[in-house]
């Protein structure tokens, strides 16, 4: 019994959401599509998994555990008719989560695409001195970074997108000691460094992790040398939180919920789980554990959930 890290894939990142009609409409207007939806109705929730799946998509037509690049949404049964339920974003206290993001192919396009179907920015392209990023507000307030495919002058005055051309780009998370997370998603998660941006005037650096081939040194169309990838895990250091004993990040699973979890695909999952008991990680859910018997859950050293399942092409397990 044999596991290898080269054929995991950063399959999904998990959010609780209020209502689920009013979010799955939202991030269908940004290109995705149902691809999945699993019905929970004994513990009444459902969980919705969307992800780009046009012809030229990266994991077009493939089972949804065998991709990168896709969202889970839990919606448990009730929120949406209680006034008082509000999801926390992981952006005002307590921090931890910190965004999707998608690259799209006319920034600019896209973004006036967003606000004509009247959802709202957190930043607008226009707002602060980073004019070549925004952010997009879902239904629940979770952000959605937008950056570019393209320079920005080269699409300034194409007034079209397509919608086909995007990507889900990455999921960000702050870190409270990068030597620490590096570490785990490097040795532990089989993830590899694929960017560095080091903002040392802001005091924060960014590192981009994810599976596949490196990223080159930088790009032939003068963006990010990721922006045309899917599957990738940003993790956001701010200077000096490594040195504060009482310093920490929310998980998203205490109260106040919100971000729940990221998930990775493996190629065997009771090897897997075996190798990160050898390992010796930090459980929050053994295989064995529970009812649920074809998920695990390891948490990274700032108490994040990293979920493990079964990819289904490279081994049948679960009749997802």
């Amino acid at each position: 019994m044999a596991t290898d890290t080269s054929k995991y894939k950063f399959n999904h990142s998990m959010l609780r959401v209020k209502d689920p009609k009013e979010s799955v409409k939202y991030y269908e207007l940004l290109g995705f599509k149902l691809i999945n939806k699993i019905e929970n109705p004994d513990a009444k929730f459902d969980l919705y998994f969307l992800a780009y799946d046009s012809p030229s998509a990266a994991s077009h037509a493939a089972h949804w555990t065998d991709r990168q690049g896709v969202i889970e949404l839990t919606h448990n049964y009730g929120t949406e008719n209680d006034p008082n339920y509000k999801i926390a974003n992981g952006n005002s206290d307590p921090r931890g989560f910190g965004h999707l993001c998608i690259s799209v192919d006319n920034i600019q396009a896209a973004c006036k695409r967003i606000e004509d179907a009247g959802y709202k920015f957190q930043k607008k392209l226009t707002d602060g001195r980073m004019r070549h990023i925004a952010f997009a507000l879902d239904p629940d307030s979770y952000w959605v970074e937008i950056i570019g495919q393209k320079p920005l002058e080269q699409t300034e005055n194409i007034t079209t997108t397509d919608l086909s051309t995007y990507r889900m780009n990455h999921t960000m998370i702050r870190i409270k000691d990068p030597e620490k997370s590096k570490e785990f998603y490097e040795k532990v998660m089989g993830m590899s460094l694929k960017r560095v941006s080091e903002n040392a005037a802001a005091k924060f650096t960014l590192y981009f992790y994810g599976y596949g081939p490196p990223a080159p040194e930088q790009s032939a169309n003068g963006v990010s040398s990721t922006a045309d990838r899917e599957g990738l895990l940003e993790l956001t250091w701010n200077y000096g939180t490594e040195n504060d004993p009482d310093f920490k990040y929310h998980d998203g699973n205490a109260e106040p919920q919100g971000f729940g979890h990221i998930a990775v695909a493996v190629d065997d999952l009771d090897a897997a789980c075996q190798r990160f008991e050898d390992l010796k990680v930090n459980w929050k859910k053994r295989l064995t554990d529970g009812r649920m018997k074809n998920v695990a859950f390891v948490l990274d050293p700032d108490g994040y959930w990293v979920e493990i399942i079964q990819n289904e092409k490279l081994k049948n397990r679960s009749n997802w």
